[in-house]
């Protein structure tokens, strides 16, 4: 069975319960999921090329979004 399908099967067994104690372990799970932190989730190196790029904001190295877009015209 492919996501979709199980998605949808999983929102039809939800509608077709009456159980608050299973809704509420539903809820309990998703928002488990949902709470991860996306920096977590990333790999080391675009971790790195992300504080590269922090970095150079704090030093000022900058571009004005409008002189960017008039170069690449």
């Amino acid at each position: 069975m492919n996501i979709h399908a199980e998605k949808l099967e999983l929102v039809r067994l939800i509608l077709e319960t009456d159980s608050p104690g299973i809704l509420a372990s539903m809820k309990k799970i998703l928002g488990a999921e949902s709470k991860k932190d996306f920096w977590d989730t990333l790999p080391q190196s675009q971790k790195e090329e992300i504080l590269i790029g922090i970095d150079e904001i704090e030093r000022g190295e900058v571009v004005d979004y409008e002189d960017f877009i008039q170069d690449h015209r």
